[in-house]
């Protein structure tokens, strides 16, 4: 029989604060702005009108967004008279399975390019990278959270568990073509070197309780089909605690893989622009220090009966475990396994308007461009249970030919209203940019669903 206090509540609570924050792969700001070598990573098509670049390593692009979905965690300190347990148990209640732990972060170690041609940009890179997602398994928290006594036959699902982390490297290198002042095209050819990957997903089984007729209670688990697949997080049958290990995997480690990304930049006149790409489609083949733990049966527990005996003391949980472990095998293998890559997709319209200039590109020519213009963009990456979505209105204004800002708003799983803005300065052979995300809510954070800092130096040369 499972019971409820106030204090494991508190402790579960913690535990979903940290489900519930995130980091996401969305990077509307960035996407497709102000030609940045950056955004050769979002679309591999996207225009280059430069001769050579080559980021400032660590400080060429780094991105991070935390938020937090269904909740904010000013909720937890309103001043409305109710105790902080009654404020946590609202928060619980309101958990469902669509609500998740979602962590990306890029740090880029190296990111370079040149042209080949009037017609042709290569680049290449090196990046680390930190990608996951933890879905909430609404019956869990109940179960835990409330017990089960009021709950009686009702069957909580064990499917609902469904997680995936991934530590790796990306090794990359890209082909940009202009094929015509309306066409460019391109794509990116990936190495991945994973350091770490975690992940259970497609888990089936129930667990139920109702009126014993031997006890009070008895508990059924039924059709438990449970897997958890591991590489890297044990070597030697010794966990990984070192940072270094991990680091040092990222770099053509154990545990490799390919993939790719297209994309392309189309013209339909000079004013009307429509671009799309598919990033990260690809796989990584998981065969060393590889750890497979599964479990399978069926499993009904009617309790124990005491029989107390002080000069006879017995431990009646020994028997317990070795019951259940008969009944369900902790069965564990080292065979090797193909991990996904979560691949996003992009698109964007976009209509330039207002001053008419021209600006020098690397092929000696000048292209003629506007000081303004208003579009969309739709993005979505593909996950264990749904795809996710974002859509973004976005303003560009180039102020010169080397200084241009950028206002994005977003709709996506965190907020309805989330303003970004953006920024991209070229002074001498010098490029330098920043972003940051929901500006309304930056002097009141804790109110905030969502938060993104986005910045990077680049060495440009035009000619």
């Amino acid at each position: 029989m499972i019971h409820t206090c106030k204090i494991k509540k508190i402790v579960f609570f913690l535990i979903i604060c940290e489900a519930v924050k995130s980091f996401s792969q969305n990077k509307q700001v960035l996407y497709n702005f102000a030609e940045l070598p950056q955004t050769l990573l979002l679309n591999p098509g996207s225009e280059t009108n430069y001769k050579f670049h080559i980021g400032f390593p660590l400080l060429s692009g780094f991105s991070t967004k935390l938020g937090i979905s269904n909740f904010v965690i000013s909720d937890l300190f309103l001043d409305d008279n109710r105790s902080i347990n009654d404020k946590v148990s609202e928060v619980l209640k309101n958990v469902s399975t669509k609500d998740y732990i979602e962590s990306n972060i890029q740090i880029e170690v190296l990111n370079a390019g040149f042209k080949l041609n009037n017609k042709n940009y290569f680049s290449f890179g090196f990046y680390e990278e930190l990608n996951g997602i933890i879905y909430a398994p609404k019956d869990i928290i109940t179960l835990y959270t409330e017990g089960n006594s009021a709950y009686l036959n009702k069957s909580f699902s064990l499917s609902q568990i469904s997680y995936k982390v991934d530590v790796l490297g990306v090794l990359h290198f890209g082909l940009t073509r202009k094929v015509s002042n309306k066409l460019t095209y391109g794509g990116r050819f990936k190495i991945y070197s994973s350091a770490l990957n975690i992940e259970s997903f497609n888990n089936s089984g129930t667990f139920t309780t109702v009126n014993g007729s031997n006890t009070i209670y008895t508990q059924y688990l039924d059709n438990i089909n449970i897997e958890s697949r591991t590489s890297g997080l044990y070597k030697d049958d010794e966990f990984v605690e070192s940072f270094k290990s991990y680091l040092d995997n990222t770099f053509f480690g154990s545990n490799l893989g390919v993939g790719f990304d297209i994309g392309f930049t189309y013209h339909l006149s000079d004013q009307i622009e429509f671009t799309g790409s598919i990033i990260d489609l690809g796989f990584i083949n998981h065969k060393k220090e590889v750890s497979t733990f599964s479990m399978k049966g069926d499993y009904v527990f009617e309790g124990i009966t005491f029989e107390y005996d002080p000069l006879n003391p017995y431990d009646y949980g020994v028997d317990i475990e070795e019951d259940f472990r008969k009944n369900f095998p902790l069965v564990e293998s080292e065979n090797s396994y193909i991990s996904w890559r979560p691949t996003k997709l992009n698109t964007s319209f976009k209509y330039s308007f207002g001053e008419r200039r021209s600006k020098y590109c690397y092929d000696d020519t000048f292209k003629d461009f506007y000081r303004n213009a208003i579009g969309f963009q739709l993005f979505s990456v593909v996950r264990l249970l749904t795809p996710q979505y974002a859509l973004t209105g976005f303003f560009e204004s180039s102020f010169t030919d080397k200084l241009h800002a950028k206002v994005t708003y977003t709709i996506d799983n965190y907020s309805f209203h989330n303003i970004g803005i953006g920024f991209s300065s070229q002074i001498g052979k010098v490029n330098f940019y920043g972003m940051i995300d929901n500006i309304t809510k930056l002097d009141d954070i804790a109110s905030s669903n969502s938060l993104s800092v986005q910045f990077g130096i680049n060495l440009i040369i035009f000619n």
